[in-house]
């Protein structure tokens, strides 16, 4: 692993690059399109990105954690968690190292 971090800048700099639209244009591009999926997960919705993968929110009940240290119980609230399902397009394209 690289360790390499790609980050909305990173992502503004390539429409920058690729589109030609202006850097202003380009991120402002990145942020609404990072808008409009964070606000379809917020609603329950799925996300799918064709040849990329499924971005889903998940409902986890309530349960009892324990502290490994300590062996206490410590209940463990309901909540949503966010999930993410690549496609097999995007799994190939991984495991045979194009890119």
């Amino acid at each position: 692993m690289s360790g390499k971090t790609l980050t909305r800048a990173d992502l503004s700099e390539a429409v920058h690059r690729e589109v030609g639209l202006s850097r202003t244009e380009s991120a402002a591009l990145v942020k609404s399109v990072l808008d409009h999926i964070a606000d379809a997960l917020v609603k329950g919705e799925s996300v799918m990105l064709s040849s990329f993968g499924t971005f889903m929110v998940r409902s986890k009940s309530s349960r009892v954690g324990r502290n490994p240290k300590t062996r206490e119980e410590v209940p463990i609230s309901p909540r949503r968690v966010l999930v993410f399902r690549p496609s097999h397009v995007l799994k190939d394209y991984i495991n045979n190292g194009e890119g």
